[in-house]
């Protein structure tokens, strides 16, 4: 059994839980693709055996986010987990629609003090967690969609969020409600999309058993972004580079019919990359 399952996660389970159930439920090594915080539900896309291989061809998809920010109010770790700190203004509606534009396409975001970056060794959240400062570098991020769709609170707003892989929505609360002059956090988050994977078409994670695990598994193939090449000549399988002519990039390579793996091509040589079949 191999390819990818696509969960959708409820709000208070870790996103190791549900990698560590698919896991036994498989009886294959699988890791998730994107993290979401036990605080946060939706897609979570699960890759199970050899397509654990593929995140790295991953990194860069966009996610979608439906997300709920309060403002005036903030908190340690910027969302609901910590203690709030009351503290500025709620700006009205039209304030905060003048002033989305500025957070799309490429921006610097500050990663939140509680977050998995790896600083000397350790996490970020667990030098957080003992009340340490962490200076944390900037990064940049990129923003397609940042739109405000209701106010579902006194304090709060509802938007929806299409963003690059590596985004914070958290950091996304904080700076927004800085730039209105106020402080805000994340109250709520769900995400509808990753890449490939939508809400309308994942499961959720108590549904799957040993005996139905396999009907929701999609084939690592369906899920590769690139075009099909079939090479049959047997020196490209031994470590040689053939010629080829398709134009430089990335494939899903087939042998007599079979999906392999990924190759690239390039200047008119198609070498293998990985192997997956």
């Amino acid at each position: 059994m191999t390819g990818f399952v696509n969960i959708d996660k409820r709000e208070g389970l870790s996103s190791t839980y549900a990698v560590n159930r698919i896991k036994r439920l498989s009886g294959m090594p699988c890791g998730h693709m994107g993290t979401l915080d036990p605080l946060a539900s939706g897609v979570l896309p699960i890759g199970i055996g050899n397509a654990t291989r593929l995140f790295e061809y991953f990194l860069e998809k966009e996610k979608t986010y439906l997300a709920r920010f309060r403002f005036g109010v903030t908190s340690r770790s910027l969302d609901r987990e910590s203690e709030p700190v009351f503290g500025g203004r709620v700006p009205k509606r039209g304030e905060i629609e003048e002033i989305l534009p500025r957070f799309l396409g490429e921006i610097e975001q500050v990663p939140p003090a509680f977050s998995a970056i790896c600083v000397g060794g350790k996490r970020s959240y667990e030098y957080a967690r003992q009340g340490k400062e962490v200076p944390l570098n900037a990064k940049r991020v990129h923003i397609s969609v940042f739109r405000l769709l209701e106010q579902t609170g006194e304090d709060e707003f509802s938007f929806e969020i299409v963003c690059g892989g590596g985004t914070y929505i958290r950091s996304l609360a904080r700076d927004l409600a800085h730039a209105l002059g106020t402080e805000g956090l994340m109250a709520a988050l769900r995400r509808t999309k990753s890449g490939i994977f939508t809400e309308a078409t994942a499961t959720e994670l108590d549904a799957l058993t040993f005996e139905n695990l396999e009907d929701h598994v999609i084939p690592t193939e369906d899920v590769l972004p690139f075009p099909a090449l079939e090479v049959n000549d047997e020196k490209l399988y031994h470590g040689l580079s053939v010629p080829c002519d398709g134009a430089d990039g990335l494939y899903k390579l087939y042998r007599g019919g079979a999906f392999y793996g990924l190759a690239r091509v390039s200047e008119g040589l198609v070498k293998t990359e990985k192997k997956l079949c």
